[in-house]
């Protein structure tokens, strides 16, 4: 296997990423993602239904209790306030899921997490992948390897520390230093 212009020019010489270095990245990378998505949450809820009650929803405690949310707001607002909820996660999905397969596939081979941490993801023949197999590899990753933490459980034993996502995917995840 050759790396398309990387560090690396044969197998043997390939330093496969493990399950640790990988996770740090991820935490790393949930940070920079979590943060603006937690602010634009905040600021969709704020304005769904006004900025007195969209603030109230926010920080009071008391208005997870069904009975004073009932008496405080319309129906309308509730609707308004749910449907600015919903459309929020949407939006932070997309904006999550763009930034996962998008940053795979680009000139860095790395989200910002794993760009800190010298990592890359390649595809078997070690050349950067393209978005489309970037968002399969994130949508295996979220939908069968969050099972049990099965998927991640079989990078600590797999020859080539590949995760389940990474298998369906045909994907390396390798240390550039």
């Amino acid at each position: 296997m050759e790396t398309n212009g990387g560090p690396h020019t044969t197998e043997q010489e390939l330093k496969y990423a493990g399950f640790w270095i990988r996770f740090v990245a991820y935490v790393l990378d949930s940070f920079i993602i979590g943060i603006p998505a937690t602010f634009l949450i905040f600021v969709l809820l704020f304005y769904s239904v006004g900025s007195t009650i969209g603030m109230e929803a926010l920080t009071d405690p008391a208005f997870l209790d069904s009975t004073y949310v009932e008496a405080e707001i319309s129906d309308q607002e509730a609707l308004s306030f749910l449907v600015a909820y919903l459309l929020s996660i949407l939006i932070s999905l997309i904006l999550t899921v763009i930034y996962f397969a998008g940053m795979h596939a680009s000139k860095w081979q790395a989200t910002i997490g794993k760009k800190a941490l010298g990592l890359i993801v390649t595809d078997l023949k070690g050349n950067r992948i393209t978005f489309w197999r970037g968002l399969g590899r994130y949508l295996a990753m979220i939908f069968l390897s969050s099972i049990f933490m099965i998927g991640y459980i079989i990078t600590a034993i797999s020859e080539k520390k590949q995760s389940l996502h990474d298998l369906i995917a045909g994907t390396y995840v390798l240390r550039k230093y």
